[in-house]
Parts: C-alpha cells; structure tokens; sequence
C-alpha cells in the first residue's frame, strides 16, 4: 500500500494518464468544461507554490468556504504538497460558525467561493485577527478598502512567480511528507453542541482509500462520476478521492438545486449521495407511473416484478437466472428499465453509493429493480467514511452492509455500534475532553449510533442513540425508522417526529407544496393562503389516511397520534437542520414548543 496517497496523487496520474480528463467543472455561464491531469497537477503544484510563498507552513490549517468549484480540490492538493492541513467549511455556513471554525484552527488563509462568501469571511477577519488573507475563487470585485484579500487569478500569478528557493521547498516538503502528518480537519454538523474538528491523517486516508480500492472493484478509470453532496462533507470528499485514485473523471456539480438538470449532462456512472435525494427521485418515478394508462401501468409493474426476482432473488445472492427470467428482464430492461433510468440521466449506471441517513427499504428494492445498483453504507467523519457498505454479493435489505477491509466491529453498552480501525481518527482538534469521551479505554471508537450485528456479521442500525426517545409511558421510540417510513410519500418533505417524555408520538409535518396544491387543485378545494390550506380538515384527514397506511406494521405506541402540518421548510439558514440536513431537535422542539404542546392539550 502507498504511503501519503493524497500528497503526489494528481502527479502519479498525470505521469499514466496525462490527456485524460481528471475534472470536470461548470463556467460562469453553467457550461461545462473538461481539466486533464496534466492541467489539474499543474495548478496543483502552482497553488502549492502560492500557498508556500503566502507563508503557509508544515502543520498549518489552510480554509476553503465554498459551493464545490474544482478550485476546492486544487487547493486541498495543494495542502498536501506542503504538509499543510485542509480545512473545509459548508458553503452555507453563518459568519458565525465560519468565525468559530476560523478561530479553532488557526486558519490564516481561507479560500471563499463567491461573493456572499467573501463578505461573511471579511466579517469574520474584522473579529478573527488570525485570519490574514482571503482568496476569492470567482471573479469578484473586491471591497476598496480591504489590502489583503486577493483573487484566485492573482493568486495563481504567485506561484507562477515563484522564485526556485519556493519551487525547492514545496518538493522538499512533499518529499518529506509523513502518514502521521494531518491531512483534513473535518468539522462535525453540531447537532447537540458546537462542532468538533475530526484529526483525519494521511494514514487514515491511505487505510480507507486502499479498503475502497478492495471493497468497490467495480469501480474503474471507464466511470464518470459527478461530485453532488458538499466536498466538506466527508461522504463526498472520500468517494471522490475514491474516484480521483481510481482514475475516474469528475464532475464537480456546483449547485445542488440544478443536480436534476446537470446529472442529465454528465451521465454519471457512479455518485454518492443521501437518501433524499432517492426518496424525490422515487416519488417522482411513481406519480409518473401513476399517470400513465392502465395498459402501461400494468406493463410497468410486470417489468418491477420481473426485476425484483431477477436482481434480488438471484443476482443479489451469486446465484444464475433461469433463461426464461433472463430473457423476460432482458425485454423489460430494454422497453421500460433504459427509458426509465434514462430520464433520471443515469442510462448506464455502475454503483451509487447512499449514506447519511436511513433508507427505506422499499426504496432500495425499487432501485435495484431497475438495474440502479444503490449500494447503501454507514460511516462518520470520525471514521474518514464508510464503515461498513453493501458487498457486491449477498448484501441484505435493511442493513447498511458489513465492514469494509481493515475496519472491525462490535457492539457496546446501550447498543451502541463502536468501531476500532486504522480509518478512525485520532481525535477532535483542541478537545481532549471530547475526544476521552468518544473512546473506550481499550481504543474503541464510540459511534453514538444504535445497532446489531447478525450472525453472519451485518449491520443494522437503529437509531442515533441521542435520538431515541421515551414517552412517558416508558416506551422506547426510534424516530429516525418512523421519519424515513414517512419520508418516502409524495405529501411529505420533512418530518420531525415528536415524543420525549410524552404520553404518545406526534409529528411536525412539512409537506410537499407542489403536489398539496395539484391535490387540491383536482379536489376543488379552494384557500386563500398555505396556511388555510394546511388548516382544511380534507387536507388534514388524507395526510391521517396516508401516514396511517405508511406506518402500518409498527407497534401501536410507535404509530403518529397527532400532527401538524408546517407552512414552512427546516432549513440551514434558520438553524433547524445542520449542513448534512439532519435535524436539530433541540432546535426544533424549542422554535415550535407552542405548537407542540397543542398536541397534547
């Protein structure tokens, strides 16, 4: 196994592969445009240059606040040719968590992405006087006042200028690299306090590339894959480093809105994502079908029952389709399967990998029924990634896989899932106390969530520990299994399941607009605003309807007694979800307390 993977990456491939495209990015006008390694290691090495003659030295933390740009990847290679330390921060990020971050660790450069950012980051330097310089990624005009910030352009002219006393310091560094050096501090989401900056090393990287590079051997330089979720999540970043060793070229998606527009432009062959991002792709996939004619409907199903035994019932578990199977999925793979995937704009797909969040299981049975490999995993940035993942063969629905090489697993007190692997960092930046509390003295890292193992060594999570609630009548609730039940309806968008203490589960409800109105619309129901909308008792009874049949199967004190249906979404901005889109409970039980103590009134 290579040492320091990350440091020389885009120089090994630029030396195998020099024309072929290593990136993919978006101009000003949204227009794509390819970079080959060659081009990509070039501006890597310039960039290191420049960050050499600004003064960033061996050790420090270097911050990039930014939507994805391939500029994110250069300067993170730059990082690494000069030992320096990547920090990246939410494109979405408050000047105030961007301050803390900056403040945390030391971050004398950062890198913002566009204008809004650039402003937040001047915030930021008027009361973080460590922060020295900002760079700016788009072409921007600059305040008049401000004397040390500069554009990427002029920054890049820094290092082409670079004197050979520069040029010889960043090989010298790059030559010295150690596994033990810091490559990333990534900066947990905050659910239940202030975030915690994970220690990833080099050596952590070179173990979970390496893991990867057995785990997901169906993966080669022929794949396109396209960079969706935030680089600063971990889950993106390590699936595209992933990519990146394997010589697979990506796309850097620059807005996630525009994901529906600009994955039918890439084509990807593989990308990770969350399970939201399959729940709207299911939910529109089946108000489709529910439109069609009966004839085609009916032929749509067929086509589901025969790729479900097909791809389930032998595929999944190595063994050989009958022929007449074979051929009968043939057909339907061709007449309904390709048009099907082709409208998503995957029309030739290899694995895509969810994580994140749980998934329904009805989801992932749908998909890959369809041909759409979803390879469902579960891993934490404290773990640089994936712990455990869907092998290609014999994986089971409803669990999150087994352990992927060189990760081991057990479970602890209170069910929790704790991992011990040379992936799992060495602690949180400036938090000793944090970091003696997230391992057990024997070295096992505590993951927090809840889980079993079945005797053939997969994973089933249950919920985040944090989460589970009892209501007062002593029952235990897992609200995370009730909200991803919920989260597969075509009504619904968000769900925050309610209960701690309570004599019995209510839910705030935020439901789909679009599809509430076309509802409305086709019932003649007439409103004068969203609110007397969501106030009508035929709009309240059909979501009573809906979440009874979607919930069926649980246990009666599991099931939703009360709702309310919200006429606004959680977001980021408002503080009610953090940057990988899970809820803040706290936060949300305190915004909407009022609300919900009128459900058990």
């Amino acid at each position: 196994m290579i040492e320091n993977i990350l440091t020389l990456l885009p120089a090994r491939q630029a030396a195998e592969r020099p024309d072929s495209p290593a990136l993919a990015g978006q101009d000003e006008k949204d227009k794509w445009y390819d970079i080959s390694w060659r081009e990509f290691d070039r501006r890597v090495v310039i960039a290191a240059r420049a960050l050499a003659a600004l003064g960033v030295e061996p050790g420090h933390c270097v911050a990039t606040f930014s939507a994805n740009r391939p500029e994110n990847l250069i300067t993170d290679f730059a990082c690494y040719r000069n030992r320096a330390v990547s920090v990246s921060i939410y494109a979405t990020s408050s000047p105030e968590q961007v301050a803390y971050i900056v403040n945390d660790a030391s971050c004398a450069v950062l890198f913002a992405g566009n204008a809004t950012q650039y402003h937040f980051a001047r915030q930021v330097q008027r009361d973080c006087p460590v922060l020295q310089r900002i760079i700016v990624i788009k072409p921007i005009e600059l305040d008049k006042d401000d004397e040390t910030s500069v554009l990427w352009s002029d920054f890049m002219k820094i290092g082409e200028q670079a004197g050979e006393s520069v040029v010889s310091l960043v090989e010298k560094r790059a030559s010295e690299a150690q596994p033990s050096d810091i490559a990333t501090l990534v900066y947990t989401s905050g659910t239940t306090g202030e975030p915690k900056g994970a220690i990833l090393t080099h050596s952590n990287y070179d173990y979970a590339l390496e893991a990867h590079r057995l785990r997901l051997d169906m993966l080669s330089p022929d794949d396109v894959s396209m960079a969706f979720l935030p680089l600063s999540h971990i889950f993106e970043k390590g699936f595209t480093y992933v990519c990146l060793m394997t010589g697979i070229k990506v796309a850097v998606n620059r807005d996630p809105r525009s994901i529906q527009d600009t994955i039918k432009e890439i084509r990807p062959t593989c990308m990770c994502a969350v399970p939201r991002f399959w729940e709207k792709v299911y939910t529109a996939v089946h108000e489709k079908i529910a439109s069609m004619n009966p004839v085609s409907r009916g032929l749509v199903g067929l086509a589901l029952k025969v790729g479900r035994k097909r791809n389930l019932d032998y595929k999944r578990l190595g063994k050989t389709p009958p022929v007449w199977l074979e051929a009968a999925y043939g057909f339907f793979d061709r007449r309904v399967f390709a048009m099907l995937r082709g409208a998503i704009g995957i029309d030739k797909p290899n694995i895509f990998p969810t994580a994140g969040a749980p998934v329904s299981t009805a989801i992932v049975e749908f998909f890959h029924s369809c041909g759409i490999n979803l390879v469902v995993g579960y891993g934490l940035s404290e773990t640089t990634a994936t712990v455990t993942c869907f092998p290609e063969k014999g994986y089971v629905l409803g669990s999150v896989g087994t352990p992927i090489p060189f990760v081991d697993i057990k479970i602890g007190p209170d069910s929790e899932v704790l991992v011990k692997s040379p992936t799992v960092m060495s602690g949180y930046y400036n938090k000793p106390e944090a970091t003696a509390e997230a391992f057990y003295e024997d070295g096992w890292f505590r993951t927090g969530d809840a889980g079993y193992i079945d005797k053939n060594g997969v994973l089933f999570l249950t919920d985040r520990i944090k989460d589970l609630f009892k209501t007062s009548n002593g029952k235990y609730i897992a609200p995370q299994n009730i909200e991803t039940r919920l989260g597969t309806d075509k009504f619904i968008e968000q769900v925050a399941v309610i209960g701690d203490s309570r004599k019995y589960v209510s839910a705030l409800i935020v439901p789909n607009f679009e599809m509430l109105k076309a509802w409305a619309a086709e019932k003649k129901i007439k409103y004068a605003s969203i609110e007397d909308l969501l106030a009508d008792t035929r709009v309240n009874l059909m979501m009573e309807r809906r979440i009874e049949e979607l919930l069926k199967g649980l246990a009666p004190f599991e099931k939703i007694k009360r709702f309310t249906l919200l006429p606004n979404e959680f977001t980021m901005e408002s503080g009610e979800l953090t940057n990988t889109l899970k809820i803040k409970r706290r936060v949300v039980g305190e915004r909407y307390r009022d609300l919900i103590d009128k459900m058990y009134q």
